[in-house]
């Protein structure tokens, strides 16, 4: 069978010197699940490799090329065309939850078709994909984690100079907006704390107070934002939500649903010592049932993190969702959050194929039929998230723009929150899903300094 996630953009690597003496496999036992042939590989006293089965499609009838070169001059069957990999069993199709597109920070594979399922099955929910898949190993954690954010640190910083900048932007009658968006679009979270640092330093002033007397509107929001350090803006912003009458649900999600356990339990630091608040209470205060069961487990930061999958618990699971939702009369919403804020991303995605062959539904529809309103949108930011994290904030993006108005706030909170981590992937991710560039969208429904900033933020 061909490897998932293998082989980067380019084609596989060569393996020298494989097998060591003795070993029974080839690659390691486990490693990308080549079947062991007794003896090693190659055979003892030489020769080629021993065919793969005739369904595997790989490697080219006649086995493997003689040890040192890996695959054979001309490719093999089923070979990866330069930018793209063969399908694999299992393989989403719809466009936005799957195979991430080919582009920085990916091995640059391309999204498998239709094709590539195997047994077929339901219609998937647009834009998440998951149904009746076969078993697969998870990719490699390094090809998991390879995000990249459209803002690095600048290289040849210098805090002083940055401050002195800044400082003449707003020194004397008018502001020098285009001067202040130069230096903090191009600057890391960290190199704005050290600009910050100088300017009180250099000028005993506050530089936050002094942009808050010189900006309003959006850019004000969208530049103190980028002034904040993320675990506090965001801790910030789940302070807002939670704050006087009425509350935003969906920033409470979009931020406990998504972060990894170090960042929550950060936050749920820095909420306490900035607001002097215990985040799960203001959450008990704010929010009732179901939901607020989900968002107090969210906020312990305990979730497994291991990128190991095991099949047999993800079939289980799958099972034991089943049972609690489609499966009976009722919904037993106790099943669904254990489930879901216990296991690893890698685990949630193996359940999610797991459960499409027993309930021939995907777990997201099933997830729609059986709940509603915010516990619903909670469960299903989760499992988008374990799907494809960058895909679910172009979602949101997109939202935050649509229709009449800008809802301001989500846009600059994901803008500035993903923009050095992932918002080069959620970019490439708009457009496949929407069929228009982020920046075409935040420049038709933006204007003035505040399109410029986010324009320059998001990168052309």
């Amino acid at each position: 069978m061909s490897y998932p996630g293998y082989p980067p953009s380019g084609g596989y690597p060569a393996f020298p010197g494989y097998p060591p003496t003795g070993q029974e496999s080839y690659p390691p036992a486990g490693q990308f699940s080549y079947p062991a042939v007794p003896g090693g590989y190659p055979p003892a006293g030489g020769g080629t490799f021993p065919a793969a089965p005739p369904t595997a499609g790989f490697p080219a009838p006649g086995g493997f090329p003689a040890p040192g070169g890996f695959p054979a001059p001309g490719g093999y069957t089923g070979a990866p065309q330069a930018g793209g990999m063969p399908p694999y069993p299992g393989a989403p199709t719809a466009p936005g939850f799957g195979v991430p597109p080919a582009g920085p920070g990916f091995g640059g594979y391309q999204q498998p078709s239709a094709q590539s399922y195997a047994g077929g099955g339901p219609a998937q929910i647009p834009g998440y994909g998951g149904q009746a898949p076969s078993p697969m190993p998870a990719p490699p954690a390094a090809m998991v984690q390879c995000t990249q954010g459209t803002i690095q640190a600048a290289p040849d910083f210098n805090a002083e100079r940055d401050a002195e900048i800044l400082r003449k932007a707003m020194k004397g009658f008018g502001t020098d907006e285009q001067a202040i968006i130069n230096v903090v679009a191009n600057r890391s979270n960290d190199q704005r704390q050290k600009i910050k640092a100088a300017f009180k330093t250099m000028y005993g002033k506050d530089l936050i107070k002094d942009l808050k007397s010189e900006l309003s509107g959006n850019i004000e929001e969208l530049i103190l934002a980028l002034f904040m350090p993320g675990t506090y803006y965001d801790a910030w912003s789940l302070r807002h939500a939670m704050k006087g009458a009425g509350t935003q649900e969906r920033v409470l999600i979009e931020i406990l649903c998504t972060r990894t356990n170090q960042e929550i339990r950060e936050i749920v630091n820095c909420y306490k010592s900035e607001f002097g608040r215990d985040i799960e209470q203001d959450i008990r205060s704010d929010t009732s049932g179901h939901f607020e069961r989900l968002l107090v487990s969210m906020c312990q930061g305990n979730r497994d993190e291991t990128q190991t999958v095991d099949y047999q618990k993800a079939q289980e699971d799958a099972q034991r969702l089943y049972q609690a939702g489609e499966g009976k009369l009722g919904t037993d919403e106790s099943c669904f959050n254990m489930v879901l804020a216990t296991r690893s991303f890698p685990q949630l995605k193996a359940t999610v194929e797991a459960y499409s062959r027993i309930a021939n539904r995907d777990l997201l529809s099933s997830i729609d039929r059986e709940f509603s309103g915010n516990v619903e949108r909670g469960l299903k930011a989760i499992l988008q998230c374990a799907l494809n994290r960058p895909a679910f904030f172009a979602e949101r993006l997109y939202h935050s723009m649509k229709g009449a108005g800008t809802d301001d706030s989500t846009l600059i909170r994901i803008i500035v929150t993903r923009s050095e981590i992932d918002l080069v992937q959620i970019k490439q991710m708009f457009t496949q899903m929407y069929q228009k560039t982020l920046a075409t969208m935040i420049a038709s429904d933006t204007s003035g300094d505040y399109r410029r900033l986010l324009l320059a933020i998001v990168g052309q």
